[in-house]
């Protein structure tokens, strides 16, 4: 995932808003969203190459998400794990989300991981840790914006997703068009406004957008999650085939016990 904005307990009617951008090389093969075969509890699209995901959720309501951080030097850090296991991991551990967390942060090796952010919650906490920033954070409630830099981090396209987002979600009904819509933002931020990242000028434009374009990498899927007070669960997961104007839905509704 490359872009997330979400809304936790801070909501009338939803404890999580969760809209999400993952951005991918199109060549890179990719299951939809669906409950895994080997895995039952587990909703989630499936990186075939690295055998994770970026974005899952259990039936118990338990999910998670991670972010790469962008910097060229992690391009050096030959044989790292994908990170999309820190996922997988951490849906299927038993520990709250903060003491996975805390476990994680602590373990041998995981600052030679190519650099992440990882947020996990449950019905009681939501907690985040990069590998790139220090210390485990469980989040207070609030809305938040996550991008390929720490949380947080003013990005262009980040601090106006998040502006238009935060009053997307000031109403009791959620307008599900709208939130999809903001994702699919194709407009570039201006020069003076690019972060370095270490990849270039080029780069940084094409990168700059919500909804990225280019000809062999970009936003390949968003994912809406809500979940009511109440415990029921909506997943939808739209797929692009390289524009905003195409694209397939995969819906799913579940009420965790």
């Amino acid at each position: 995932m490359c872009l997330i904005f979400f809304a936790h307990n801070s909501h009338p009617r939803y404890r999580l808003l969760l809209l999400a951008n993952r951005d991918e090389f199109y060549r890179r093969p990719t299951r939809p969203a669906q409950f895994w075969p080997d895995t039952p509890a587990l909703l989630a699209g499936r990186d075939e190459i690295g055998g994770g995901t970026w974005l899952g959720i259990t039936r118990s309501g338990r999910w998670a998400l991670v972010t790469n951080v962008r910097n060229r030097a992690d391009l050096e850090l030959h044989g790292s794990p994908s990170r999309g296991r820190l996922v997988t991991t951490a849906l299927a551990d038993a520990h709250p989300p903060r003491a996975h967390l805390d476990a994680l942060s602590t373990a041998p090796g995981t600052a030679g991981v190519r650099g992440f952010n990882l947020l996990l919650g449950d019905r009681s906490e939501v907690a985040y840790y990069s590998n790139r920033g220090g210390s485990v954070q469980t989040l207070p409630p609030g809305v938040y914006g996550l991008s390929n830099a720490l949380l947080e981090t003013p990005w262009p396209k980040l601090t106006s997703g998040k502006a238009e987002f935060s009053a997307l979600v000031q109403s009791e009904q959620i307008d599900e068009a709208a939130l999809f819509a903001l994702m699919a933002d194709t407009r570039q931020a201006p020069d003076g406004e690019l972060p370095d990242t270490g990849f270039g000028i080029d780069w940084e434009r094409i990168l700059s957008a919500r909804f990225i374009q280019s000809p062999d990498y970009g936003t390949r899927i968003t994912t809406l999650l809500r979940i009511d007070h109440a415990g029921k669960v909506d997943f939808i997961e739209r797929s692009f085939d390289r524009s905003p104007q195409r694209w397939r839905d995969v819906r799913y509704s579940f009420q965790i016990p």
